[in-house]
């Protein structure tokens, strides 16, 4: 090699190596701090299939001061279980036929009467629910001997240290220091804590294990301690350091075991009560270990927990995409990238298990704690794009493990394939929802999964894996489509509601956004067949090929063909604004004219109930912005004030009192920023979705493009 070679790329490997951004710098100047009881502040540890919330002591001392808040949880994906059917409801109950393409076909929905099917609704959709598995807090007694409370604990001193997952917590009860370490196992569904503090000696500090009873309400905060279930737990195992709790419930047991490291009791206070008590030492070492009573799980050692979150943290964030906003004059900049590391740590601890999350993570119950099989789209998406694909395919076989009843569902109604279900539960039940049962939209997400997974490793074993699935799913869409003989083309309804909420089902059809996800989706399930030399389905390059025209009305994009008062009824103009997602969360199709949407785009900005909107929704105008090559509008919409789009000190999207923590709008916020960086198939710009007017200093690594 020529000696002005070898200089060439010296130079170009001390630019490389100059440009690599300092990830551990990044991420740790956004460690939480947290100095006062505030109950919007609780933090997180986690492996992505078990969370474990604390206050500001580092444990769960006070749930009920924070039940209004973002409560002190502790759930794993196991952890569901189902009231007795004492009185024998039938699923069949729960359906209600409807008139749609000439033929009857059946729906879960809720029913308002008669009384007997109005109960079994309301029993199917409670059942079953994701368990609040227990509490685990400090007894901190006072001088006088009364129970400290909030307002007791004083000199708060707490930080999440992100780079290695752990919570540090300081405090002051009556002078008395009191320091805690808070971590999570990254394999096992394990925390251990480690405190430090005189009071252990003066036994004035315990640590108490309080196994609540489930609401089966829509929510759960962890904080009913009565019930008339007939529950028992039991201490089943007792040695010098270990003890086991078995918990008997309806449909599940399970085992929560402690072990500790010192002179330590445990008592039985009360029915599902229990108190650890430390003698002779101000050092209390304690992990506790949740798992099924079949399974075989032993516990780990505080240093061993410990250690599994510092390799486990490190780990993730050196894989994947990183971004870097310093040096930027925009002073909205650092508080982005405050959210993005934020989003990142929590939708890595409440989202990556084996079952798609509920859109309150692992954290409290929203929905009973049901998932939500079209918001998965906001969960995993952005794993895929931020260069950790295997973190979204983690959750993708559990889509085989329900594949049976998705199938059974489109059989149901008359249709080919697989139907996808809506709020559904662990083994892919439905769940009676006059909205849910209606959405269509996330029929095609699993289209969208394999194709990402597909980008990520191209390979023909990735088709064979995936392509079963693929194509029931494409089977569904295309007998979906209705062909209207009249215009010669294929509808979508009646009897679909979009993903904006606002439309009746039975009057509903052609919603934009759908028409161009089914044209997407199709294309690419028919690139697939051509892919592993497989014969087409005529029926989907028809439906293609004949779909309907987005709807159009004064050259902007109709919500849906149906409701041509899209942008006069106040009440079209709340909810998600989901005409941005044709070309924000989608491509460029056959089917959009780019003008006409940029004037969709416009007339949706400037006349949108805003405040009626959540937290995804921000996200998904950015995506459209940057598409639009509007990087100004997107950044805008990113910070625009509206409550849903609110941020909290530890990083969770608040929504509303009922529903204090979003995590689709901490996954839509890294997909924008992710196609913000990296770009979509076809843009060669550098980070496209930034302002190129010198207040942005955009350092991004690692990325992938999205479609």
């Amino acid at each position: 090699m020529k000696k002005y070679q070898l200089i060439t790329l010296f130079l170009f490997s001390v630019s490389m190596f100059a440009q690599k951004i300092d990830r551990k710098a990044v991420v740790t100047r956004h460690n939480v701090q947290i100095t006062a009881i505030d109950t919007l502040a609780s933090l997180t540890v986690g492996n992505g299939a078990f969370a474990f919330t604390v206050d500001a002591t580092g444990l769960q001392t006070f749930p009920k001061k924070y039940e209004n808040g973002i409560p002190l949880g502790t759930q794993s994906e196991w952890g569901w279980d189902s009231y007795k059917n004492t009185k024998g409801y039938k699923f069949s109950e729960t359906l209600r036929d409807y008139k749609q393409y000439g033929r009857d076909i059946s729906y879960t929905v809720q029913i308002k009467e008669p009384a007997r099917r109005v109960e079994a609704v309301n029993w199917f959709r409670q059942n079953p629910h994701l368990l609040q598995l227990g509490n685990l807090g400090f007894e901190i007694t006072k001088k006088d001997g009364t129970t400290a409370k909030p307002e007791d604990i004083k000199s708060i001193v707490q930080k999440l240290n992100l780079w290695s997952g752990e919570i540090e917590s300081y405090f002051e009860v009556e002078g008395i220091p009191v320091t805690v370490l808070t971590a999570s196992h990254q394999e096992k569904d394990a925390i251990g804590v480690k405190v430090k503090s005189d009071l252990l000696q003066l036994k004035r500090l315990k640590i108490s294990l309080r196994i609540p009873f489930p609401t089966g309400d829509w929510a759960d905060m962890g904080t009913q301690w009565e019930g008339k279930q007939d529950y028992k737990s039991t201490l089943v195992e007792k040695s010098k350091n270990e003890a086991v709790v078995t918990h008997i419930m309806d449909s599940i047991s399970y085992h929560v075991n402690l072990m500790w490291k010192g002179n330590v009791q445990i008592k039985k206070n009360s029915d599902h009560y229990f108190v650890v008590e430390a003698s002779n030492t101000n050092v209390l070492e304690l992990s506790c270990l949740f798992a099924l009573a079949e399974k075989k799980a032993a516990n780990s050692s505080f240093a061993e927990i410990e250690n599994s979150s510092i390799k486990g943290w490190e780990k993730f964030w050196k894989s994947g995409a990183a971004v870097d906003f310093s040096g930027s004059t925009d002073k909205r900049a650092n508080e982005l990238e405050r959210r993005v590391i934020l989003s990142q740590y929590l939708t890595k601890v409440q989202c990556t298990g084996k079952v798609p999350p509920q859109e309150t993570g692992l954290t409290y119950n929203s929905w009973y704690g049901k998932p939500h099989l079209e918001m998965h789209w906001w969960h995993g998406v952005h794993f895929a794009l931020w260069n950790r694909p295997e973190l979204l395919e983690k959750s993708l076989p559990w889509y085989q493990k329900v594949f049976d009843k998705a199938k059974n569902i489109a059989k149901r109604q008359g249709f080919e394939g697989a139907r996808w279900q809506k709020m559904t539960d662990p083994d892919g039940n439905e769940s009676p929802s006059s909205v849910g049962s209606f959405l269509i939209w996330q029929q095609p997400h699993f289209i969208t999964y394999a194709e990402l997974i597909y980008r990520a490793n191209p390979t023909n074993k990735t088709l064979n894996l995936y392509s079963e699935r693929v194509f029931a799913t494409a089977d569904f869409m295309a007998s979906f489509a209705n062909y209207d003989a009249k215009n010669d083309r294929y509808v979508l309804g009646p009897g679909v509601i979009p993903a904006q909420e606002r439309f009746k089902a039975m009057e509903t059809f052609n919603p934009t956004y759908e028409l161009a996800y089914w044209n997407w989706a199709l294309k690419t399930a028919i690139e697939w067949k051509k892919k592993l030399n497989q014969k087409v389905p005529e029926k989907w390059e028809t439906v293609l090929a004949k779909l309907s025209k987005l709807p159009v009305s004064d050259q902007v994009y109709l919500a849906t063909e149906s409701a041509t008062d899209s942008y006069t009824n106040p009440e079209f103009k709340t909810d998600h604004p989901s005409v941005l997602g044709t070309f924000g969360m989608l491509p460029e199709t056959s089917l959009l004219d780019k003008k006409i949407m940029k004037n969709t785009f416009d007339l949706v900005w400037k006349t949108w109930s805003w405040d009626k909107t959540w937290g995804w929704d921000f996200p998904m105008t950015a995506m459209s912005a940057a598409r639009l090559q509007m990087p100004e509008k997107a950044i805008d919409a990113l910070f625009m004030n509206v409550t849903t789009n609110t941020y909290l000190k530890n990083g969770h999207n608040y929504q509303a009192e009922r529903l204090t923590l979003y995590l689709p709008g901490n996954g839509g916020l890294l997909t924008a920023v992710a196609m913000m960086c990296a770009g979509w198939d076809g843009s060669t710009e550098e980070n496209p979705g930034f302002p190129k007017d010198g207040t942005w200093k955009v350092k991004s690594e690692g990325f992938k493009k999205m479609f």
